[in-house]
């Protein structure tokens, strides 16, 4: 599928799951939507911690649409979002067309299941979309720079490479700063504060072989526990693994 049909089938309820390896060859992006007040904080959070929150566009106060990635409708075009009030979530919804307001501003952020694609294309198995589950994410004891009322712990995904592969993944993603880059950790998940590889606080576990082991890149669930900090009356984001899926190429983000 394209991009457009993809969001089209969202739109009208066929997909409501994850968009992992889903319209390949296109940036995907994780969602924060906010009220006005907050935009320029939230803003500088993003500016301060560039690996969990890397910046692809940002929307017009009260507008839906970010038309620099394509013809996209932020109330309907992700197959799922975490509605947050006072930094708790309280509802997982389909679609927020009865919750947008003139004041709310959108910040989309770019995703790691754009440097899949380059991953798999260079013959690597990814084992989230091997195993056909959402990739496992993890809080860790590693702080982010506050900015206002913005401030916790870094999430990280995870996933899991034979050692004489994790060259050649580091190299790889290290073209992708923009869809959060190389990796932050490898090797040892109790170094960053991760207890238990197969209870991820967000996804689903995945597979870890003995001849393999770990990869951990900064994630975009970073900004849902920035978000538990700052106690918003209101925020919106995505569904863990319902991205919105963008017109942009995963190849224009590329650097030599």
């Amino acid at each position: 599928m394209t991009p457009a049909e993809l969001r089209q089938r969202i739109r009208t309820g066929e997909h409501s799951g994850t968009t992992s390896g889903l319209a390949p060859g296109f940036v995907q992006c994780n969602l924060v939507i906010l009220p006005a007040r907050a935009a320029q904080d939230f803003h500088e959070f993003c500016r301060l911690n560039p690996r969990p929150c890397p910046l692809i566009a940002v929307g017009e106060p009260g507008d839906p649409a970010l038309p620099a990635l394509g013809d996209i409708d932020l109330r309907y075009d992700l197959p799922g979002y975490r509605v947050f009030r006072q930094g708790v979530v309280t509802d997982d919804v389909a679609e927020i067309s009865a919750l947008w307001r003139n004041d709310l501003v959108s910040f989309a952020l770019g995703c790691s299941f754009s440097f899949e694609e380059a991953l798999l294309d260079d013959g690597l198995e990814v084992r989230n979309i091997s195993e056909g589950v959402n990739v496992p994410m993890y809080r860790t004891n590693i702080d982010c720079s506050p900015a206002g009322p913005f401030a916790g712990k870094l999430v990280v995904s995870m996933r899991p490479f034979p050692i004489d592969q994790v060259e050649r993944v580091v190299a790889i993603c290290s073209r992708f700063p923009q869809v959060h880059g190389a990796p932050i950790h490898v090797g040892d998940a109790h170094e960053i504060g991760i207890h238990d590889l197969q209870e991820p606080d967000f996804g689903d576990a995945v597979t870890i072989n003995p001849c393999e082991v770990p990869l951990f890149w900064a994630c975009g669930v970073t900004p849902q526990l920035a978000l538990e900090a700052a106690r918003l009356p209101l925020a919106i984001t995505h569904r863990p693994g319902c991205m919105l899926v963008t017109d942009i190429t995963n190849a224009s983000l590329a650097v030599r």
